[in-house]
């Protein structure tokens, strides 16, 4: 395939500055690309939240079962000093529970966003491939990776989706995202 190496990586878009070698099959590649890495990350952050509900659902039940076991010792007595600290405990560990499994529902919004993306950008490349006006001519692949850019509003989106332009490939592409999130670069929940 034109622009193809040996390594399976792409060379820059020439989409911006066309010239002989210029293919739209790469840019299709591309693009391709550029949606199979949304839906790898999207996977990715799924099951970090999933993880993350589990045992933030399970350490509420202990939570809320060692306040029944203090309830019910105390019964049918003033609840003492230390009674009422490991309830107000529990109570604090319950609650801080609850907002950690808040936070890492965001998961969905963020799934969601990215698969609605995915979906636009696969549609607007199947309409430019469909047209053959449209499907041989560099500026309108040009305005293709424009309009799908614009559509990004997450950092880690236009940041793969820069990567990708610029000839990387999926892995390197996600694993650059991946790091930019561990290091803090890049906020992994977004507050709405």
């Amino acid at each position: 395939m034109q622009g193809e190496t040996n390594t399976g990586s792409f060379s820059i878009s020439t989409a911006q500055a066309p010239d002989l070698d210029w293919s739209q099959v790469s840019e299709t590649v591309r693009m391709l690309n550029l949606a199979v890495a949304q839906i790898a990350m999207a996977m990715h952050e799924g099951e970090d939240s999933v993880e993350s509900l589990t045992g933030s659902f399970t350490a509420m039940v202990h939570n809320v079962d060692a306040i029944a076991n203090v309830v019910q010792d105390a019964t049918g007595q003033a609840l003492g000093d230390d009674a009422r600290g490991a309830v107000l405990s529990h109570c604090a560990s319950v609650q801080s529970g609850i907002q950690q499994s808040i936070v890492a529902f965001q998961f969905y919004d963020r799934l969601s966003q990215r698969i609605d993306h995915v979906r636009f950008a696969l549609e607007a490349l199947a309409q430019l491939v469909a047209d053959k006006n449209r499907l041989f001519n560099p500026y309108e692949w040009q305005g293709l990776q424009g309009t799908i850019r614009s559509k990004y509003s997450m950092q880690e989106e236009q940041d793969m989706f820069e990567a990708l332009v610029k000839g990387a490939t999926v892995e390197q592409a996600l694993e650059c995202i991946r790091e930019r999130v561990q290091e803090g670069d890049i906020d992994d929940i977004e507050l709405f």
